[in-house]
This record gives C-alpha cells, sequence and structure tokens, in this order.
C-alpha cells in the first residue's frame, strides 16, 4: 500500500509529519509512504531518523495551505499545495490513500472536489472514534455538514454503520440519534424528523434518541448528528478532559501525600491519559468520498500522525471504499443531490 502524507499540514509540520512517518514505517513493514510538501524541508528532517529509503517517496510541492485561509479559495488557487497534491496522488492512483493534519475547511472541499462523492452518497462526513465505557464509539458527523437536512443523517447512520463494523468487527452495530432528551419527539425540527427516518430505516439497528451526556456509558455503538452539533461536543469534550488532568495535576502538586500517592497510580494516570488521547485514535475518515482521505488533528504530534497512517492503510487494504459504494447501491434513499 501506498499511503500520500500532507507534510506541510499541520500546527508542527513537517517536524512532527516527517517524524510520524518514520515511526509508521517501524510498525507498517509493507507499506510505503509518500511525503508532500517543499522537498528541502521534508529531506532536512529525514537526516534526523534512520529508515528504510525504498519506503519512503517526496513529492515536491512549494505552497501551503494555511489554517488561516479561506478553504475553498485555498484549495482552488493554491495549486501547488502539498494538500491539493496529496489528493491528487490519490485521484490519479498513484497512492492509496491520503492523510492531512490541514485546514479542515479546506481538506473537506479538496476531498469533494478531487476524490468526488461515492455515488448515492448526498452529503460525506466527518467521522471520529469517541471513547466510552463498554467499547469506543463513532460519532458523526463532526465538522462536515454545519447545516445538514434529516435524509443526510439517516445515511450518515448507514454509513456509520459500515464503519463501526469495519473497525470493530461487531455485526448490526446499535445507532443513537444526539438529542436533548431520549424520549420520542424530543428536540427540534432536525432531531424529529430525523428520528421518523431512522426509525423506519430496516439497514440500521436504531435504538433512539441519545443524551449528550450519556454518550460515554450507554449501549451504543454509533451516534449520530449535524456536523455543527458533533463538533461542538467533541471539542467540549476535549476541553473537559483537558482540564481535569490539569486540575487533578494542581491537587496532587499541593501537598507531599499527593505527591506519593501519584507515583503509587502512575500506570492507572498513564493508562487513562492514552484513553482519552485523541492522537490515540489516529485520523478521521471523510465518510463518503470516493477515496480514502483520513483527516488527523490539526495539533497532532507524531504519534497521531503514525497512527492516521495507521487508519489510513487498515481501510486500503480492507477495500472499504469498494464495499461502501456497494452498501450505497443498495440504500434506496441514496442520490447524488448537490
Amino acid at each position: 500500500m501506498k499511503i500520500a502524507l500532507d507534510a506541510m499540514g499541520g500546527d508542527y509540520a513537517p517536524l512532527e509529519t516527517v517524524k510520524g512517518a518514520v515511526q509508521a514505517l517501524q510498525e507498517l513493514t509493507d507499506i510505503t509512504i509518500i511525503l508532500v510538501g517543499k522537498k528541502e524541508e521534508i529531506e532536512k528532517e529525514l537526516k534526523k531518523y534512520s529508515y528504510n529509503k525504498e519506503k519512503i517517496e517526496i513529492v515536491d510541492a512549494r505552497e501551503i495551505i494555511e489554517m488561516t485561509d479561506d478553504p475553498i479559495t485555498a484549495i482552488k488557487t493554491k495549486k501547488d499545495s502539498s494538500m491539493n497534491r496529496t489528493l491528487e496522488l490519490v485521484k490519479n492512483g498513484a497512492a492509496d490513500a491520503s492523510v492531512s493534519a490541514g485546514n479542515t475547511g479546506a481538506l473537506i472541499s479538496g476531498s469533494q472536489l478531487k476524490l468526488r462523492r461515492i455515488k448515492g452518497v448526498l452529503r460525506p462526513a466527518i467521522t471520529t472514534i469517541f471513547p466510552a465505557k463498554k467499547r469506543d464509539i463513532v460519532l458523526m458527523d463532526v465538522g462536515a455538514n454545519s447545516d445538514s437536512r434529516p435524509e443526510f443523517i439517516d445515511q450518515f447512520a448507514v454509513m456509520g454503520s459500515l464503519y463501526f463494523e469495519e473497525l470493530f468487527g461487531v455485526k448490526n452495530p446499535k445507532v443513537g440519534l444526539l438529542n436533548i432528551g431520549t424520549e420520542e419527539g424530543k428536540g427540534n425540527e432536525l432531531t424529529r424528523e430525523s428520528f421518523e427516518l431512522l426509525k423506519a430505516n430496516d439497514k440500521i439497528n436504531f435504538i433512539g434518541n441519545i443524551e449528550s451526556r450519556d454518550i460515554m456509558d450507554i449501549d451504543v455503538d454509533v451516534v449520530v448528528t449535524d456536523g455543527f452539533t458533533g463538533n461542538m461536543v467533541l471539542k467540549t469534550a476535549e476541553g473537559v478532559s483537558k482540564y481535569i488532568f490539569t486540575l487533578l495535576k494542581e491537587e496532587i502538586m499541593k501537598s507531599f501525600l499527593g505527591k506519593i500517592g501519584a507515583l503509587f497510580l502512575k500506570p492507572v494516570f498513564k493508562s487513562l491519559k492514552n484513553k482519552l488521547d485523541s492522537s490515540e485514535y489516529g485520523g478521521a475518515l471523510f465518510l463518503g468520498i470516493n477515496g480514502i482521505s483520513i483527516k488527523a488533528h490539526g495539533n497532532s504530534t507524531a504519534n497521531g500522525i503514525k497512527n492516521a497512517i495507521k487508519v489510513a492503510n487498515k481501510f486500503a487494504e480492507d477495500k472499504f471504499i469498494e464495499k461502501l459504494t456497494e452498501v450505497m447501491k443498495q440504500d434506496q434513499g441514496g442520490s447524488n443531490e448537490a
């Protein structure tokens, strides 16, 4: 498999992107990574590491899409950007999957423009893995569609179910609709109409409404919502997690006994930190795009990049796009409506 990596995308590129690529090669010996970006900067970083030089290729790209750039304008005008070139490698068949930690809006626009939607998909969605008590769950959409329609969310459930099956090997996963109450009829017009569509959809295992406070503590596998709400839930959870660890550290450092106790609990804290660390889950797949486009977190370190590459490789190896294309052919609700 060949994985194209936007080496200039992200807050710490190319330092962490190149390092993450090298780390990925240490764990995945059967892949080749194409690093896309300013050749001289990539080569400078590569000199720091020992790696199989036959497993890394470089594609020179002279422009960078910044986090502050207007997404659509940047994709259309910065033709020689590392992000554009990375997506083109997948489009042209030179790479099996792509990874970028760059501007999310630009990557969404670029993925749709270059890779196009799978036939029948109304809107692609950004999926993410969310930590939960029983097992990790799939949450979507977390940012691709700020304004959604009920039929979009209905399709998210179909695509998300296949995504969950692929990741965890669980058939007929339980699907919940994120809402402000569990009772049928709760919510705004979007959630009420979405509920009716989901309830009538015989291609999914719909269990009803899910409140945000219960996401991590209820028997559900896939939680669907609009991109505006999903993105706020995700970022709120990340912020709360970060705050709790900061507060815990401050309280521990206040007393000698606290410091001693922390030494004994260090393995527990490490395990908990890993469980809540978004970089451990790799990247988010743009679900519904006719090609594998993985979005790593903008502040990804090498570990996050490495894991995003591993996710991209898994979906490429498993021919996930072909499977999803077949599922969408069977979905009577699918269309190419813009």
